[in-house]
């Protein structure tokens, strides 16, 4: 695997095109429905909440679209390579359509709300059309549909979370979970199309937050990651206000549901990252060191067309202050090359960035303008393909530099590792992550162990992306 895939994985793409797995009994009289899902894990999170509303109204999962009365694809706007994937699979489960004339299909999420006219009138690709925040009008979309009209519904919300339903946890391996905090965007960054897609930030019910953590924990996880769009801005306030929970409360909150119970978060949007939340996770030892703090760029102009917010100097103090409260912190980022107007010396700040900030990984593309975004209708996408590619290879090569530099840092170290799953490449070792993300290969050392336990793991090599070590006792 070349080493830009390995570190390109906020879109995972072993995950892309993901589809349920079947669960339980398939009803005998119910009829079944598929789903695939592509883009960020926001998308395969709502995809859990999809299927639980499906099963509330006797639907069951099946992994074989061929058998399935509903098919759904849970898509994704961010990237043009996304949307062409996902047209390429629309066209081909309408050639399976036309053999079975009561197979509905529909696209769920962002590229729905973005592109309804495209997908049911013109290219006649799909029967159902459903935004991100209509997920509960499913059922009777469906039935609209089966009359033989178009079932639509796009509308954004101000208000929906889904704080009250139970994601089905059809793909989980029993141990890490994801667990929505927030939905939407007020960032309005100008090269994203998120707050188009996905509306406006709104954080969820911080006691419905706590609840499903509880419950994961009863059924034996021992991870979770609060996700959103901005995890770090969630603000929730009761019916009654008298009770206000920030994201440093909440997170506190959920390490304290057990101590034998892993707590991570993403994604952080560098202006919310406040000295709270740093305290709360030096004083929690479950909460995860591990921070993502995309970038963007390494350049205060550049981060100004972007309209990130802040300053590289703002930036770097920042990252000196989370290395000061939390020194063992792992670092990740997110970068973009060649956005509108950059300039070769404004490219060399992304660099020098990279350089002082010393990243442990980094997810990193090169601008591709998407339509409907502030930075579509304000500037020239001016930087010719090759001077993107170029420079998102440096960019690339750089954090190969600092991704082996970091790993190479922690030979000799010894770390506590939730075992999660048996390694894809031999069956005799386990995988498991290090409380600052980085993943960890190590050999079985007796039979009793089983994924969900924890070891301690003492590092005695690496690669760039992985580290391998050997089980040892507690140090």
């Amino acid at each position: 695997m070349e080493l830009a895939e390995l570190l390109n994985k906020k879109h995972d793409e072993a995950r892309q095109g993901e589809a349920f797995k079947a669960i339980g009994t398939p009803l005998l009289d119910g009829k079944k429905f598929y789903i695939e899902s592509y883009g960020c894990a926001m998308n395969f999170s709502d995809s859990e909440v999809v299927a639980s509303i499906l099963q509330e109204n006797d639907f069951s999962a099946t992994p074989d679209f061929e058998a399935a009365d509903l098919i759904l694809i849970n898509t994704c706007s961010i990237r043009e390579k996304a949307e062409q994937t996902i047209r390429k699979r629309l066209t081909e489960f309408r050639k399976i359509k036309r053999t079975r004339p009561g197979m509905l299909i529909g696209v769920l999420g962002c590229m729905a709300e973005r592109l309804k006219a495209q997908l049911l009138e013109q290219e006649k690709l799909v029967d159902l059309v459903i935004g991100p925040d209509a997920y509960r009008s499913l059922p009777a979309l469906i039935k609209e549909a089966s009359g033989g009209q178009k079932g639509v519904n796009v509308l954004l919300s101000r208000d929906e979370t889904y704080g009250d339903i139970a994601p089905v946890r059809l793909n989980s391996n029993g141990i890490t979970a994801f667990v929505s905090i927030t939905r939407g965007c007020n960032n309005m960054c100008s090269f994203c199309v998120v707050p188009f897609t996905r509306g406006r930030e709104r954080s969820r019910s911080a006691n419905s937050i706590i609840e499903e953590i509880k419950s994961l924990v009863t059924e034996g996880y021992k991870e979770i990651t609060l996700l959103g769009q901005n995890v770090d801005s969630y603000h929730w306030v009761n019916e009654t206000g008298n009770e206000t929970v920030t994201f440093a409360n909440l997170l506190e909150q959920a390490a304290l549901v057990s101590p034998d119970l892993r707590v991570r978060f993403s994604t952080s949007h560098p202006k919310d990252i406040t000295d709270d939340v740093l305290y709360t996770m030096a004083k929690y030892e479950n909460i995860c060191k591990c921070i993502h703090l995309p970038v963007q760029s390494g350049n205060t102009r550049v981060l100004q067309l972007m309209n990130r917010t802040y300053s590289r100097e703002w930036y770097l103090a920042k990252v000196d202050r989370i290395r000061e409260i939390l020194p063992n912190c792992g670092l990740t980022s997110d970068m973009i090359a060649g956005f509108c107007t950059e300039t070769e010396e404004e490219h060399q700040d992304t660099l020098t960035l990279m350089d002082y900030c010393c990243f442990d990984m980094s997810y990193m593309y090169f601008y591709s303008e998407r339509p409907g975004t502030l930075a579509a209708r304000r500037f020239k996408d001016d930087i010719s393909l090759e001077d993107k590619k170029r420079r998102l290879q440096e960019i690339v090569d750089k954090q190969g530099e600092l991704s082996t530099k970091s790993n190479l840092n922690d030979i000799g170290k010894t770390f506590k590792i939730l075992i999660e799953t048996r390694s894809k490449r031999n069956a005799n070792d386990w995988t498991g992550r290090t409380s600052q993300n980085k993943i960890t290969v190590f050999p079985k050392s007796n039979e009793n162990q089983q994924p969900g336990d924890y070891v301690w793991v003492k590092i005695h090599d690496c690669t760039r992306a992985t580290l391998l070590g050997t089980i040892v006792d507690h140090p």
